[in-house]
């Protein structure tokens, strides 16, 4: 079977080489500016659907994959940072408290949608001081996250706990399409 993965993420080609070590790459045409939905989940599970079926339409024999992470907070989506300003806006809404983390997937195999669905984690920072959030944007880890944050990465460090999937803070939650790919006999 061939795999690919519709995703420009490093972090979510690393975790889908733990469930498919031999599998391509093909990031999508999708324009995500202006796609809007009811709900956080229903926003990134549409959002991977596009990007599942944009990439699947030109893989006829391949079984696809695309997914698409979320921040959000208060009901606010955090996307990836415009700027320092907006990082350190992110980082401080996330200060302290909890938010969630969802990562909307959908598989499509021979063009057809054969699931798609979300998972969705609770993460809980630290009070975070303005010489933590400096010093992190400093690092740069901010820029290409949602929310502002890695988990894998410095903001380690403010993560006093998830209720959840880790991996999927990460970019994919690796057990729950594993077992989809499974279910589905496409491993």
């Amino acid at each position: 079977m061939r795999y690919v993965l519709a995703s420009a993420s490093p972090r979510r080609r690393e975790l889908f080489g733990l469930i498919c070590p031999t599998f391509e790459t093909v990031t999508s045409d999708v324009d995500e500016t202006g796609i809007t939905a009811g709900s956080p989940s229903e926003l990134c599970m549409k959002l991977a659907e596009l990007k599942c079926m944009s990439v699947a339409s030109s893989e006829p024999d391949a079984c696809v994959v695309g997914a698409d992470t979320i921040v959000c907070v208060d009901g606010e989506i955090l996307g990836k940072p415009a700027d320092r300003e907006d990082a350190a806006r992110m980082l401080r809404l996330l200060s302290g408290r909890s938010h969630h983390v969802l990562t909307g997937l959908c598989i499509c195999f021979e063009r057809r949608m054969i699931n798609s669905t979300f998972c969705d984690t609770e993460v809980f920072f630290k009070d975070l001081s303005e010489d933590e959030i400096s010093g992190y944007i400093d690092s740069g880890d901010p820029f290409d996250k949602a929310g502002a944050y890695g988990i894998q990465n410095g903001a380690a460090r403010f993560c006093r706990g998830i209720n959840g999937d880790f991996f999927n803070v990460v970019g994919l939650p690796v057990n729950m399409l594993y077992e989809i790919l499974l279910d589905n006999s496409l491993l």
